[in-house]
């Protein structure tokens, strides 16, 4: 999918993807792939300054985890997080219901089209 169309959902997509428990870059990559059916692809390069702008914000709290012989760096919600994600689905309902209105407008009740 284009990076366009995600853009402006990329923080949502990331607090999603971390709702179920702490998950390293790469993780969140394939979490966010594998719930997209395949159709969203983040790259490196827009994720990880979105997840440190994020942790600076308080929304996602950092940990380094060793795996191995390697280190990674592990993010996970924070309360505020949590919170965040509410509101951004909160926020995403309302839009794709006013867009899915003007796109696909039902004809009011008792109304001919």
């Amino acid at each position: 999918m284009k990076g366009d169309a995600v853009r402006g959902h990329l923080d949502a997509l990331l607090l999603a993807a971390l709702e179920q428990g702490p998950l390293h870059g790469y993780a969140i990559i394939t979490a966010v792939q594998k719930r997209s059916g395949g159709v969203l692809e983040l790259r490196t390069g827009t994720m990880y300054p979105a997840l440190n702008r994020l942790e600076r914000l308080g929304l996602l709290r950092s940990d380094w985890q060793s795996a191995g012989e390697r280190r990674r760096r592990c993010y996970e919600l924070t309360d505020a997080g949590r919170r965040a994600l509410g509101e951004e689905r909160t926020a995403w309902r309302e839009l794709t219901a006013a867009i899915g209105a003007v796109l696909d407008p039902s004809p009011a009740p008792g109304r001919a089209t």
